[in-house]
C-alpha cells in the first residue's frame, strides 16, 4: 500500500495499492500494441480530446487545487495558479504542434522533397512533487498530441494528483492504452524505465537525472529530456527597497520548492549592498507561514514531507559548519515537523557546496564589482535560471551577454517563465531539450521524403558504370 500524508498536519489525503513491478512491461506492451491507431487519428482529433482535458480540469479546478495542496501543503493560491497553468498549456502545446505538424515541401527535378514529423513511441512521464500537476502536465499534453503514447509515474508524495490527471484524460477521451498511470516509489519509476520505452520525460533531482543519463547510455534511441534543479543567482544592483520583493519572490516563493527559485543572492559591497539586504530581512522576516486551509491566507506552507524538512535541516547545517553566518536563521516551527522559516546566510569567501537546497534558504555574496558579481553567478555548475535586479540597461546587457542559464531575467524574479517560451537550464540543470514550447520539439523527430508519383528508369544516373 502506498499513501500521501498532508505535510501541515500529518493527516492520511489518500491510500491505495501500488503497481506490481511485473506489471509494467505488459502495460509498456499494450501501449506499443495501441501506438498505430492513435499515431494515425487525424491531429484534429487529438486536439479535441485535449482541449475536453483542460474543459474538465477547468470544471474541477477547485477540488483539484484543494487535492494538490493537501499532498504538497501548498496555500490554495498556489495551486488554484497550478490549475490555470495546466489548462493554459494546452493551447500552447496545441500551438507548437502545429509548427510541427503540416508538410514543409520544396519542388525537385523529380518531384518534391517532404519535412514531417513522426512520434517516438511509448513515453515515460516522471513526475515531481513541488508542482504535481503542472510539471508532467507540460510533457503528457504535447507527447500526446504529438502522436505518442504515455505512461506516466507521479511523485510518490503525489500519488492522488495523478489519479486525478488521469482519470480527466480518460474522460476527455484518451484510449485506456494510450495512457496509463503507474503508482509507486523508486522500485516502480526503474522499472518503468528499464521496459522497452522510447522516451523518459523527467523532471526532479540533478542527481537523479545524471542517474538517469548514466542508465541510458547504451540506449541510444531513447529520447531523453530532463528538466532538472538550479543553484540560481541572483543579482541585485538596483534600489534595495524596490529589489526587496523580487528578492523574496525568488527565494522563498513555493517554500523554496522551485527549481527556479534564488539560491544565491550576489550584492555590491558597502552600504548600497547592506540597504538591498536589509529590506530584504524586514521583508522576509513579515511572510505569513501557514497550512494551506488556514483563515489567513498564507505566503508560505510546510515543506513537503519530514523527509524533506530534514534534509534542508541537514544542508544548513553544512553551511554554518563551514563558517555561515545567519541573518535570518533557518528554523522549525512548532506548528509541525515540515513547517520552517525562510533563511538568509551570509556566505562571502566562504568555500560552500555548489548544491541546490529545496528550501527557503537564500545565500549572500558580497562582491566588489559588477564583474565579480557575474563571475559570482557563473560559479556553478548548473545552469536553470538567473536574474538582474537593476536599472542600469547596460549592466542588463553585460550579464544578458554573460550569463550561463537557460532562463535570465531583468527586474523579474527568477522564477518567472512563460508557457510560450523555452524552460530548460544547461550542465547539471538538463540535457539541453527545454520543456514548455520546446517539449513538441522531443516529443518527435523528423522525417525526411524524396518523393515522386511514378517510377523512373533512373539507369542513366549510373553513369554507365555497368558490367
Amino acid at each position: 500500500m502506498m499513501r500521501s500524508i498532508d505535510p501541515a498536519t500529518g493527516e492520511m489525503v489518500w491510500e491505495g495499492e501500488e503497481t506490481p513491478i511485473v506489471a509494467i512491461p505488459a502495460m509498456v506492451d499494450r501501449a506499443r500494441a495501441a501506438l498505430p491507431g492513435w499515431a494515425e487519428t487525424p491531429l484534429e482529433d487529438r486536439i479535441a480530446i485535449v482541449r475536453r482535458y483542460a474543459e474538465a480540469l477547468k470544471a474541477e479546478t477547485e477540488g483539484l487545487a484543494r487535492d494538490i495542496s493537501r499532498e504538497t501543503g501548498k496555500p490554495l493560491w498556489e495551486t488554484r495558479g497550478e490549475i490555470a497553468s495546466m489548462i493554459g498549456k494546452v493551447e500552447v502545446s496545441i500551438a507548437a504542434q502545429a509548427e510541427r505538424a503540416g508538410t514543409r515541401e520544396a519542388t525537385t527535378g523529380f518531384g518534391r522533397a517532404v519535412l514531417r514529423h513522426k512520434p517516438h513511441g511509448v513515453m515515460a512521464v516522471l513526475g515531481p512533487y513541488n508542482f504535481p500537476g503542472h510539471l508532467p502536465n507540460g510533457h503528457i499534453v504535447p507527447a500526446l498530441l504529438a502522436g505518442n503514447a504515455v505512461i506516466f509515474k507521479p511523485s510518490e508524495e503525489c500519488p492522488l494528483t495523478g489519479r486525478n490527471m488521469a482519470r480527466l484524460l480518460q474522460v476527455a477521451g484518451v484510449p485506456d492504452d494510450i495512457f496509463q498511470i503507474v503508482l509507486g516509489g523508486r522500485d516502480q519509476g526503474a522499472a518503468l524505465i528499464d521496459a522497452d520505452i522510447d522516451g523518459l520525460l523527467f523532471t526532479g533531482a540533478a542527481s537523479t537525472g545524471a542517474h538517469f543519463r548514466r542508465a541510458t547510455v547504451d540506449r541510444p534511441h531513447l529520447i531523453l529530456a530532463l528538466e532538472l534543479g538550479g543553484n540560481n543567482p541572483l543579482i541585485a544592483w538596483g534600489d534595495g527597497d524596490a529589489s526587496a520583493a523580487a528578492i523574496v519572490q525568488s527565494a522563498f516563493v513555493t517554500t523554496g520548492q522551485r527549481c527556479s527559485c534564488a539560491r544565491r543572492l550576489i550584492v555590491p559591497e558597502g552600504s548600497f549592498g547592506n540597504a538591498i539586504v536589509e529590506a530584504t530581512h524586514t521583508l522576509a522576516s513579515r511572510l505569513r507561514i501557514g497550512a494551506w486551509d488556514d483563515e489567513e491566507e498564507p505566503y508560505m506552507g510546510p515543506l513537503v514531507s519530514t523527509g524533506a524538512t530534514q534534509r534542508a535541516i541537514d544542508a544548513v547545517a553544512a553551511l554554518k559548519a563551514n563558517g555561515a553566518k545567519p541573518l535570518l536563521p533557518f528554523e522549525r516551527l512548532d506548528r509541525g515537523e515540515a513547517f520552517v522559516t525562510p533563511a538568509i546566510y551570509d556566505v562571502t569567501g566562504i568555500n560552500v557546496p555548489d548544491e541546490e537546497i529545496f528550501a527557503p534558504v537564500l545565500q549572500l555574496i558580497r562582491v566588489p564589482t559588477f564583474d565579480a558579481a557575474i563571475e559570482a553567478a557563473n560559479a556553478t555548475s548548473y545552469g536553470l535560471s538567473a536574474g538582474l535586479l537593476s536599472d542600469d540597461e547596460e549592466l542588463w546587457r553585460r550579464f544578458l551577454s554573460r550569463s550561463r542559464a537557460g532562463v535570465v531575467n531583468w527586474n523579474r524574479p527568477t522564477t518567472g517563465a512563460a508557457g510560450n517560451m523555452p524552460f530548460g537550464g544547461l550542465g547539471r540543470s538538463g540535457n539541453h531539450r527545454p520543456s514548455a514550447y520546446y517539449a513538441a520539439d522531443y516529443c518527435a523527430y523528423p522525417v525526411a521524403s524524396f518523393e515522386a508519383p511514378t517510377i523512373e528508369d533512373m539507369t542513366a544516373d549510373l553513369g554507365g558504370r555497368l558490367l
